[in-house]
């Protein structure tokens, strides 16, 4: 019997650098570690870390998905950069996962998720609505409209203010944010063909990538 497909999910789009890796439907280990800078030389270690406490190795893996953002520019960079060599260098897909999609991982109806866009503003999403909608970044007096009576779950950041707003109830993630992005991970990896690209909000944002993708020893 085959094992279960090993997904590494990982994330640097705020003060972290953040990773999980997933078999099957079990969290097998993962490591958030809170810093201001310093994840584009702290990632892969910690990648390295990660898979060793698993006693498994790069080649053992399936898939691999990436936070994309919306968040610190520099940081998401990072992620997608390395994703991306990965991907390369060990001939797997890599799957690039919102922030916000990540936060309303799981939790069922309709949801509002909502991420810290600093100065005051806020990375917001809904989902579970008919029509849907696009992220967007907006100050907390001009949330984006929520379709009348539909009680959505908020979750994420200023989660209760939201839900004041829009008559809805504040709720706490069901995953940690990495563990969220290899769940989704594995549900895509046979879907898409496309690679993960930054997903920026604010027009200063759109500078194109610098990054060099990390090389990948066999």
């Amino acid at each position: 019997m085959r094992p279960d497909p090993l997904i590494l999910g990982f994330d640097t789009s705020a003060a972290h650098c953040a990773a999980a890796l997933l078999q099957g439907d079990r969290i097998l280990v993962e490591a958030t570690e809170p810093m201001d800078k310093g994840q584009a030389e702290r990632l892969v270690p910690l990648l390295e870390d990660l898979l060793a406490s698993a006693d498994v190795g790069w080649r053992d893996l399936s898939a691999i998905g990436v936070g994309i953002g919306p968040g610190n520019f520099t940081g998401v960079r990072i992620a997608v950069a390395t994703a991306r060599g990965l991907a390369l260098g060990l001939g797997v897909p890599a799957i690039g996962i919102s922030g916000l999609e990540a936060l309303a991982h799981g939790i069922p109806g309709v949801r509002v998720a909502s991420i810290d866009a600093r100065q005051g503003r806020l990375y917001l999403q809904t989902f579970g609505t008919f029509d849907g909608t696009r992220p967007v970044l907006c100050d907390i007096d001009t949330l984006p409209a929520i379709p009348a009576r539909a009680e959505p779950l908020c979750i994420g950041h200023r989660a209760e203010e939201i839900a004041d707003r829009c008559a809805g109830q504040p709720a706490a993630p069901v995953h940690s944010l990495p563990a969220a992005i290899a769940h989704i991970a594995a549900l895509r990896r046979f879907s898409t063909a496309t690679r993960p690209a930054p997903l920026y909000l604010r027009p200063a944002d759109a500078a194109p990538s610098r990054d060099v993708a990390p090389r990948i020893l066999p």
